[in-house]
């Protein structure tokens, strides 16, 4: 089988990595997973992609696609049975103006929040505050059906929930405490889910000349999140 499937390179806590690797799940598109040391990364990824940085998707014909939201839409347009993609245009543009916020503007915030040593003259609590206030209003944008477009879980649900769950995890008491409940219940329940779960789990880093492990693994039985 090796060399007839993608390769995804991944790593199981960046969350631009758990986004690819949900759209490839609820997608059933099957690829061979390298999981990646981020301090020692594979010369094959630095080969395939000058970014050097997960995710990767190597497709069978040499096509290299390196931008998660790529990914996503790759997978979801051989096959969508959920129906995170829309066909209506205005939506479309809704849905990637809100992962665009997020992906600049919640993430700024987030990286200084959670790594302030990085960063020089940081205030962690500043950048919290200010990725509060994005959250703020995804909590307000939240539907009467508890997602963010539509009644069901969708492409901007899952491509900013591993952002927020980011946020969520580095104070979870704090995050506990904020007047988010739609927010903080949505949340719940993706990261929760069947889905969620199955692209979690925990696999050893990938060696060279090895075959990495066949993603996704055992099927789910719920692709279609459901809503409260």
């Amino acid at each position: 089988m090796q060399g007839t499937l993608p390769v995804l390179y991944s790593f199981r806590r960046c969350p631009y990595a758990m986004r690819a690797r949900l759209a490839l799940a609820i997608s059933g598109q099957t690829c061979e997973l390298r999981e990646v040391v981020l301090k020692a990364k594979p010369a094959e990824l630095l080969s395939a992609s000058a970014k050097a940085s997960v995710p990767v998707l190597v497709l069978p014909s040499g096509e290299v696609i390196d931008q998660s939201l790529d990914i996503m839409n790759w997978a979801l347009q051989l096959n969508d049975p959920a129906q995170w993609l829309t066909s209506s245009s205005e939506q479309v543009a809704q849905v990637q103006s809100l992962i665009d916020d997020c992906d600049k503007t919640f993430k700024h915030h987030l990286d200084r929040y959670k790594y302030p040593g990085r960063y020089e003259g940081v205030n962690a609590l500043e950048h919290r505050a200010a990725a509060g206030a994005w959250l703020s209003q995804l909590d307000q944008q939240l539907t009467p059906e508890g997602w963010l477009f539509g009644p069901a879980a969708a492409l901007a649900d899952m491509a900013i929930a591993p952002f927020v769950r980011q946020f969520a995890q580095t104070d979870s008491l704090w995050f506990e405490q904020q007047d988010w409940p739609a927010l903080q219940a949505w949340l719940k329940r993706i990261v929760s889910s069947a889905l969620f779960e199955s692209v979690m789990h925990k696999y050893p880093a990938w060696e060279s000349g090895t075959m990495g492990p066949i993603f996704p693994g055992p099927v789910f039985s719920a692709p279609v999140l459901a809503s409260p």
